[in-house]
């Protein structure tokens, strides 16, 4: 019997493997002296939370150590693109749109506005209302040539070709990645891309970063509708000039910001 056999069939014994894991999850993430200074604060607050009556067993803590923030805070990347993409696509009102490889929450959320196609290498099984999940690659993406309406590839052609989520190891990876693109893409059709902007290199083996005009070299065959961008601080720039979005080594923030394009295919 496996040891997960064990802790499914023992409720005892999978309570205290779950505080277990819990109760040292900070030690992972944290400097160990801020995460004894949490847990201080943290027996601090339940003997706080028994004295006014409530019950809390130990064996049932969920240690949240460093949520006690003057602000909230997002992930301004992954935040903003979702926003753009979202509205765009609403905007454009396809009767079905494909998303390949992007954030599954970003995914979730976009089924609320159209019926997803989602195409991954690692597949993704939901059962949720305008949701299909299929097995497959962004470089060779199963469906025919000029067929997609709509398409979006948010933070993921930066990745393809440095061996980081299983796809084989390419110098060409995200060029024969923008190519697939181009060539499913129907006339008319609109690819929504983010990619990483600033100067342009090989962070190996996490991703590349570009500049504009090699995006607009890379996806040859289809016209740069829109562009936004968000900064290296964060901010989000809605209709920027790309002629204006390489971002310095210097300054506040990242040394890279990301770039929102909206291709179309064609003149239409």
């Amino acid at each position: 019997m496996s040891i997960r056999d064990i802790l499914t069939t023992r409720p005892v014994l999978k309570r205290l493997a779950l505080f277990l894991f819990r109760a040292k999850a900070p030690f992972g993430s944290f400097a160990p002296f801020a995460a004894l200074m949490g847990y201080l604060r943290l027996f601090s607050d339940w003997r706080r939370f028994r004295s006014l009556g409530g019950q809390a067993n130990v064996l049932d803590f969920y240690p949240c150590l460093f949520d006690k923030r003057a602000k909230s805070s997002i992930d301004a990347h992954y935040f903003h693109q979702a926003v753009w993409a979202i509205r765009k696509i609403f905007q454009a009102g396809p009767l079905r749109h494909v998303d390949i490889g992007s954030d599954v929450n970003f995914v979730g959320m976009l089924t609320a506005v159209v019926p997803v196609t989602f195409v991954d290498i690692r597949p993704l099984e939901l059962t949720i209302p305008n949701y299909e999940g299929l097995n497959g690659s962004i470089l060779f993406m199963p469906f025919p040539d000029a067929s997609v309406e709509s398409l979006s590839s948010l933070h993921v052609i930066e990745h393809i070709g440095l061996g980081r989520y299983g796809d084989p190891v390419d110098p060409k990876g995200s060029l024969k990645a923008a190519r697939e693109v181009v060539r499913v893409l129907a006339p008319g059709g609109h690819a929504y891309i983010s990619v990483p902007l600033g100067r342009p290199r090989v962070q190996f083996n996490g991703q590349r970063i570009f500049d504009v005009p090699q995006i607009l070299s890379m996806f040859a065959g289809l016209r740069l509708a829109t562009f936004s961008r968000v900064d290296p601080a964060g901010l989000i720039v809605f209709d920027a000039d790309p002629n204006e979005a390489l971002p310095s080594d210097a300054g506040v923030g990242s040394d890279y910001g990301l770039g929102l394009f909206e291709f179309i295919k064609g003149d239409a």
